[in-house]
């Protein structure tokens, strides 16, 4: 899908970066320092919610919900709106207040498209989906922003009811939470500098692969901690990664990670595809 020009939104942090960044080092303040995303899927993989294990029936409802989204359309015009040509909706979240019927989802609200901040509001996918969730079981929304390490494990110490943040199905996350149906299939992608050359000629994951497993702890690689990102670095038996030799470095959002490889931090990042490209064209615009 054509992915339609992102907002610059959510990037503050970045943004802030980029002002003490923009000239450059000495002697080459002109040059304008971009990234680009190797258009190659490293990883197969599935989102879905994570759902307290203590409440069967919210899972039943949550997956006849993505059912429903998935027959009527809903989903696609969600989506169409951060990778087409719709016009995407903030997000109010409630107070906490335990006298309420509300449903709490845990988020990181740092991984555009699918969660952001806008304002003192919440945009993108997964806000959307989990708006339209709370208004089909007529309860008020609280978005709970928090480090991604944390999502899962608010639900399962009972603080929150949803974990609604890309959350890729991963066997070991079930100590914490029950996940629902699968709603959108993902992949890790590579970014790098706009001048490098390294990837031109890979076709496939084994070509991207066969040059990073050159690589020692002489190169380094970014992602956002605790994503599959990481564990494709880092190497994981439950999802089959090796791994590579290479420096790994984690950050808090895929955006800082980005901005660290244009500032010459880092040779490598590798996230999730559509916050790549997103992330990549809204800090390339900046610089």
């Amino acid at each position: 899908m054509k992915l339609k020009k992102l907002i610059a939104v959510g990037l503050s942090a970045v943004l802030a970066l980029s002002v003490f960044t923009a000239c450059g080092k000495s002697g080459n303040s002109s040059a304008k320092k971009t990234a680009k995303v190797i258009d190659i899927n490293l990883t197969e993989e599935e989102y879905a919610f994570g759902v307290g294990k203590d409440q069967p029936e919210l899972l039943d409802q949550v997956n006849a919900f993505i059912k429903e989204i998935k027959e009527n359309g809903e989903l696609d015009k969600i989506c169409n709106k951060y990778f087409g040509d719709g016009e995407p909706v903030a997000v109010k979240s409630a107070e906490l207040d335990e006298s309420k019927d509300q449903l709490v989802v845990a988020t990181n609200a740092a991984f555009e498209p699918f969660e952001y901040t806008k304002g003192d509001s919440y945009a993108g996918i997964d806000m959307e989906i989990a708006k339209a969730l709370a208004d089909k079981l007529g309860k008020e929304l609280v978005i709970q922003n928090m480090s991604f390490d944390a999502v899962c494990l608010s639900v399962g110490q009972h603080k929150c009811d949803l974990a609604i943040a890309g959350l890729t199905i991963k066997e070991d996350r079930k100590e914490y939470v029950a996940f629902s149906d699968p709603y959108y299939q993902a992949s890790q992608r590579l970014v790098v500098a706009s001048d490098n050359t390294e990837f031109d000629n890979c076709k496939t994951v084994k070509d991207v692969e066969a040059i990073l497993n050159t690589k020692d702890s002489s190169s380094s690689v970014g992602f956002q901690n605790g994503t599959t990102g990481q564990f494709y670095c880092e190497g994981d038996e439950s999802f089959g990664f090796a791994g590579f030799k290479m420096k790994n470095t984690g950050y808090a959002n895929g955006s800082l990670a980005v901005q660290d490889l244009i500032n010459g931090g880092l040779k490598y990042v590798i996230i999730d595809a559509a916050p790549a490209q997103f992330i990549t064209e809204s800090i390339n615009k900046m610089q």
